[in-house]
């Protein structure tokens, strides 16, 4: 007898058998997501996961290879400028590009035999190098060993190898101290000063109001104006621009023509023998002090490459800056007069230092100068 049961489980059965006839015969494989060459996953999407980690990485080419051009040869791929080869000026150039509209680096170089965690760096310093933190909070600033130079130089100058040659090869540390202070300024920019000068104010005062930062990449002050008939006995230069306080944006024209030419001066006369102490063919002011540093910012000034100068003009020459009292602009270098960074001299025009002019005090301690390279105090 057919109870409702066994209808049941007929009635299931018959479905079974039906489900069974129908489907593949063979079992389905277990589907692998294909691995590419690379070690990734394809998911879905066509975002490729690395096996590995299974992060997201870039996608395979989702377009075609571009095409050879027709011929026998495909075409070679470009590759980098090889400065290897290339004159000194110009590996400069490539590896510290100026930047006219850029900012200028909010940080403030000095060095010294020790550091200010030192406690031989000396307390008759400590006010001078602390004016400079307290009057430019949020800078950057480092006073700079003797040994944390070459280093630094190392690092910085990798890629052009005689530069660190001549700068290890000065045999004087006068030498080295004028010759750091260009090349920190040409690779980071800055503001440089030496660790016996005291800031008197920020600066941001240094700049005429109304002048964009934006269309200046130098500023410098006056050391000397000597004003009188033996000023040959007494300076190199009728107007001598000092650089124990520079402030430049990196790669600026002016530091890396004066970087290059002490590099070719003192490789030169390593060659020739003659890079020794009382064998130089050059005095330290012409050759890393001031004399060179104004020379190469007149040769700047008068450069056709910068400035435009027109037919029958006249050269930029200490006329145009004998005797100021305010800071002069020319081109993107700001010149500040002898008050700004020289007050208190009593000569050649200097005002004192609560002058509203006077934007860093120079004590002229010069202890790694020879007596012969210090500044004069010269009366009429």
């Amino acid at each position: 007898m057919l109870t409702f049961r066994k209808a049941l489980i007929l009635t299931i059965f018959a479905f079974t058998v039906i489900y069974l006839l129908q489907s593949p015969h063979s079992p389905s494989p277990t589907i692998h997501s294909p691995e590419s060459a690379d070690g990734t996953t394809s998911k879905d999407g066509g975002i490729t996961y690395p096996k590995t980690t299974g992060q997201p990485v870039q996608p395979a080419r989702a377009y075609p290879p571009p095409r050879q051009p027709s011929g026998n040869k495909p075409a070679s791929q470009q590759t980098l400028n090889d400065m290897s080869n290339k004159p000194l000026r110009e590996r400069l150039r490539y590896q510290f590009p100026y930047d006219s509209d850029g900012k200028f680096p909010a940080y403030i170089w000095q060095t010294w035999r020790y550091t200010p965690a030192s406690g031989e760096f000396g307390d008759a310093l400590r006010p001078a190098e602390a004016s400079w933190t307290e009057l430019h909070p949020g800078f950057v600033h480092e006073v700079i060993t003797d040994e944390a130079a070459v280093q630094l130089i190392r690092y910085l100058y990798a890629s052009i190898p005689e530069v660190q040659e001549a700068y290890n090869s000065l045999p004087l540390p006068v030498l080295k101290a004028d010759f750091f202070r260009y090349l920190i300024l040409l690779a980071r920019g800055g503001i440089y000063s030496d660790i016996d000068t005291t800031a008197l104010k920020s600066t941001t005062e240094w700049i005429p109001e109304g002048v964009p930062r934006s269309t200046i990449g130098l500023v410098v002050g006056i050391e000397a104006d000597p004003d009188r008939e033996d000023w040959r006995a007494w300076y190199s230069r009728r107007i001598q621009f000092c650089q124990w306080t520079i402030q430049a944006k990196p790669g600026h024209p002016v530091l890396r023509d004066i970087v290059a030419a002490i590099t070719e001066d003192a490789l030169r006369m390593k060659k020739q023998g003659i890079l020794k102490i009382n064998l130089l063919d050059k005095s330290i002011v012409e050759f890393t002090g001031p004399a060179i540093w104004t020379d190469t910012i007149f040769r700047y000034l008068n450069n056709p490459r910068y400035f435009a100068v027109k037919e029958g003009g006249r050269n930029i020459s200490f006329e145009d800056f004998t005797g100021m009292e305010t800071a002069k602009k020319v081109g993107d270098v700001v010149v500040l007069p002898i008050t700004s960074f020289s007050p208190g001299v009593q000569q050649m025009g200097a005002k004192e230092p609560d002058d509203p002019m006077a934007f860093v005090k120079h004590d002229f301690e010069g202890t790694w100068k020879p007596e012969s390279e210090r500044i004069r105090i010269v009366n009429s």
